[in-house]
């Protein structure tokens, strides 16, 4: 039986001007999962890995990590905890090399094992050419990725990723993607916040979206991507009356305007739809197939 990672019943939140960012949030993960927390701005996310990273008092509710209780075992827990956030938080004064060895010394970690780990963890994110610069001349990409390591420090079981590649360049987020999905093999349960959706389906088993401080839909990636997978043929035609009954009847035939039809080729004979366009001596100008996506599936869920 897989163990979990984390359970979350009945989360609150509420901040002293009023706002709710947790609304009895529920979530239950289960260790070494991937999972993907996907929501607008001020959907409750960054909140909601405050509070598990005790960074953020929260108002009601059960947290348990490992099957640990945050309220009761909360200095156990951030044992567990790895913390990668949003915003740029690094000593800009401090050499890389020892930001990390710093780092560990919070957790008790032995100078000599600190040492190693750093070396470790700044070779495998191609930060070692950089262990002796001051963290102030090092590029933004490279700065998240010292803070990478830096939450790896502690060897933690669980990584909660704030944005993690946000304003970093393709070739800086192919390498921190890659670097991710070689912590996961290894065993880690990775927490991931992502505006970039290709990030988060290339990376991810599961997929949860959060909205006004609840959680709408937690489900497995793979279902949701054949779910969401459904092809689609688009018409670019010359002008037709979008009343004709012809089409009007039919739910599988969609109107983008006056000049592009959209069909669901899964559901709708394609030969059909042709074959009443020719009779209504409309043009054809071009045919072409789109697949619908995951940006498509969360705006779905999301805008409901």
């Amino acid at each position: 039986m897989t163990s979990l990672a984390l359970k979350v019943t009945n989360l609150t939140k509420l901040y002293p001007n009023g706002v709710k960012a947790l609304d009895g949030l529920n979530i239950s993960v289960k260790e070494n999962s991937f999972l993907a927390l996907l929501g607008k701005n001020g959907a409750g996310k960054t909140t909601f890995i405050g509070i598990i990273s005790s960074l953020i008092k929260k108002s009601s509710g059960q947290v348990t990590v490992r099957g640990q209780d945050l309220d009761k075992n909360i200095n156990k827990i951030k044992k567990f905890i790895g913390i990668v956030p949003q915003e740029l938080n690094l000593p800009v004064f401090e050499k890389s090399m020892q930001v990390l060895i710093n780092q560990a010394g919070y957790f008790g970690i032995p100078y000599k094992i600190a040492k190693e780990r750093a070396y470790k963890y700044l070779l495998m994110l191609d930060l070692w050419h950089k262990h002796d610069s001051v963290v102030r001349t090092l590029s933004g990409g490279m700065k998240r990725r010292l803070m990478l390591a830096r939450a790896l420090m502690h060897q933690p079981s669980i990584l909660f990723l704030d944005e993690p590649t946000v304003g970093v360049d393709i070739e800086v987020r192919y390498k921190i993607w890659n670097f991710l999905q070689s912590l996961h093999k290894e065993g880690k349960t990775i927490f991931l916040t992502t505006h970039y959706l290709e990030e988060a389906e290339k990376l991810c088993d599961s997929l949860a979206i959060i909205d006004k401080g609840k959680i709408l839909l937690h489900e497995k990636m793979s279902s949701i991507l054949t779910t969401s997978s459904s092809s689609s043929i688009v018409l670019d035609i010359d002008k037709i009356d979008v009343g004709s009954e012809i089409f009007t009847k039919s739910d599988q035939v969609k109107f983008i305007d006056d000049y592009t039809i959209e069909i669901n080729s899964s559901k709708e004979n394609i030969n059909d739809i042709l074959q009443k366009l020719i009779k209504l001596k409309v043009k054809i100008n071009n045919i072409r197939q789109q697949q619908s996506s995951l940006e498509q599936f969360f705006n779905n869920i999301a805008n409901k």
